[in-house]
């Protein structure tokens, strides 16, 4: 399945989401590519968009191995046994901690300014993003999200590897996808346009959706 752009493949998630319009949803996109998918997501159903911002916690000399991610809100979660494993110590975590807080607060306020972050407490919440190889953002956020108490928490992409989907579905609600190609190779190889979303876009499409 091929879309020839993130509006293009929102359009067709927003089909396969209907049913969420009468429970009064909240669409989160996930900045920056996610934005652009869940801000056709957010018209069709009718729904307010915001976003979660969410940074794994790097491990000390190997920053790609998340030991843990912090986000928006102030949420931080730590895999303990990870972090027990590698010996980093309590010191040298909540450095790491404090330094990706700052990058995420100041992500944030790129993003949103100072408007205050809405509250998900007891809503039905979607998670969109341009789609997903690892799952390990949408589990990040998952976590963050969950924080905040949603009464039903929902992932919806437009495209996976199918052996990404089952463990998202331990974890999420529904998890809502358009396609599993196998062989999987890159999400951006199921768009004919995969361009960088800016930060300046990502405060646009708030901004405009904050007046609908």
């Amino acid at each position: 399945m091929r879309w020839p752009d993130r509006r293009a493949a929102g359009i067709d998630l927003a089909g396969e989401l209907g049913d969420f319009k009468d429970a009064d949803p909240v669409v989160v996109g996930l900045p920056r590519g996610g934005v652009e998918v869940a801000d056709e997501v957010a018209k069709a159903l009718g729904a307010p968009l915001e976003i979660v911002v969410v940074r794994k916690v790097g491990a000390p000399g190997q920053p790609e191995l998340g030991i843990g991610a912090v986000g928006s809100g102030g949420v931080v979660y730590i895999n303990q046994a990870l972090v027990d494993r590698m010996g980093v110590s309590p010191a040298a975590l909540e450095r790491l901690v404090a330094s990706t807080s700052e990058e995420v607060e100041a992500r944030l306020r790129r993003w949103i300014g100072h408007r205050d972050e809405p509250s998900l407490e007891g809503r039905t919440v979607i998670v969109v993003d341009d789609g997903l190889a690892t799952g390990g953002t949408a589990k990040a956020a998952e976590r963050v999200l969950r924080a905040h108490k949603p009464s039903r928490l929902v992932l919806a992409i437009p495209v996976c590897p199918p052996e990404s989907v089952e463990p998202l579905l331990e974890i999420y609600d529904d998890v809502v996808v358009l396609a599993t190609p196998r062989p999987f190779l890159a999400v951006g190889e199921h768009f004919d346009d995969f361009s960088q979303v800016g930060d300046d876009d990502v405060r646009d499409i708030l901004d405009e959706a904050s007046r609908r």
